[in-house]
């Protein structure tokens, strides 16, 4: 339960986040909100691990150097997010994103990729994303 509340959040925060670097973004460019966003972002997680208290930072070292890369992505986020705003609308953006995170998870999961367990992926998967693909052809009619 307390996963699917936090999965629920991000995907809330993700839209709220795409819409208001949309409008953002008509002001002053995509990359330069990009820029605004990550350095936001990164001033705020930064406040919040200082009152966390956490400084285990030694196992820093302990992780893959292709996984630090991992917060880059977030700049390729942003800019296909914001421009997919622009061109085809909050909804639809929102809904084509949410196929290409799940088809994607879909793969790892199915794979073993980046060390997670290796899951079976069964008819139903297949139907589910299937009906996601559906839905988002009909809500671009």
């Amino acid at each position: 339960m307390k996963g699917s509340l936090f999965a629920f959040f991000g995907g809330a925060f993700i839209t709220l986040q795409g819409v208001a670097n949309s409008r953002i973004s008509q002001d002053i460019g995509t990359w330069q909100t990009a820029t605004i966003t990550q350095l936001t972002g990164f001033i705020l997680a930064f406040i919040i691990l200082l009152f966390m208290k956490d400084r285990n930072w030694k196992q820093f070292k302990q992780v893959k150097p292709l996984y630090l890369i991992g917060g880059a992505f977030g700049a390729f986020v942003i800019f296909s997010n914001v421009t997919a705003i622009h061109l085809i609308g909050v909804t639809v953006s929102i809904a084509v994103l949410l196929i290409a995170q799940l088809g994607l998870a879909f793969i790892i999961d199915s794979k073993g990729w980046f060390g997670v367990i290796k899951q079976k992926m069964e008819l139903p998967q297949f139907i589910g994303i299937g009906l996601m693909v559906t839905g988002v052809l009909i809500l671009s009619l």
